[in-house]
């Protein structure tokens, strides 16, 4: 089942249940997969991996927001803000442990032979193509930054 259908039926659902927190971030997703696909001029699906990158930006921003309220004692507004969140991320893939993604990132740093962080892009292409939709860029960039230093 494609993204867009599956947020068309849990938008169905949350009518029903008149959640308005999961049906106003299933609108977001939705908004944002409509944009993506016409943003292309074609009539065809995103690609999952872009969709995935999607899901990733608008989690990213509701934690930015989230943040920001939470500093500026607006509970009022961060919580509806990590409600969405927990919406969002049931449709991204499991997140891997540091400890994994350090794992990972190790086992790249190896196979490249990168010494120093003069090699970090490289090093990075290859953890962000591998690692996809299962870590955060911030998580990767970090460890790779620890790993070659």
């Amino acid at each position: 089942m494609s993204l867009s259908t599956q947020i068309m039926e849990e938008i169905k659902t949350a009518m029903r249940a008149k959640d308005t927190i999961a049906l106003e971030a299933l609108r977001a997703i939705k908004s944002e997969l409509l944009l993506a696909q016409t943003a292309t001029g074609s009539k065809e699906e995103i690609s999952e991996a872009d969709e995935i990158k999607l899901l990733q930006k608008l989690v990213k921003t509701r934690k930015d927001s989230a943040k920001i309220f939470t500093e500026q004692n607006r509970m009022d507004l961060a919580e509806p803000e990590l409600a969405q969140i927990a919406v969002i991320e049931k449709f991204l893939p499991a997140q891997l442990s540091e400890d994994e993604v350090e794992a990972i990132i190790a086992k790249i740093i190896a196979d490249t032979g990168a010494t120093g962080i003069a090699s970090m892009g490289k090093v990075m292409g290859i953890a962000s193509a591998q690692l996809g939709g299962t870590a955060e860029g911030k998580t990767i960039s970090t460890i790779v930054k620890k790993l070659l230093t």
